[in-house]
């Protein structure tokens, strides 16, 4: 039986950075890597929140990226 063994997470901030020349939206990202891997969604969410507070942007989304490693 395989086992998957989480090995990295990383916080990915989307920001809404206006619009484009034909009105379609434009985003800038900023990644924050080597988050702790036993972070629940709420901590997550409220580091967001406080880095969003001190942006000049406004925040669009948060994700939450994992890699991890199949074993056999």
């Amino acid at each position: 039986m395989a086992d998957i063994l989480l090995k990295g997470s990383s916080l990915k901030l989307v920001f809404d950075n206006g619009v484009d020349e034909n009105g379609k939206p434009m985003f800038k990202t900023k990644t924050f890597n080597n988050i702790r891997l036993e972070a629940t969604a709420d901590e997550l969410l409220k580091a967001a929140q406080a880095i969003d507070s001190l942006s000049q942007k406004d925040l669009f989304n948060v994700e939450r990226n994992d890699s991890s490693d199949v074993k056999a």
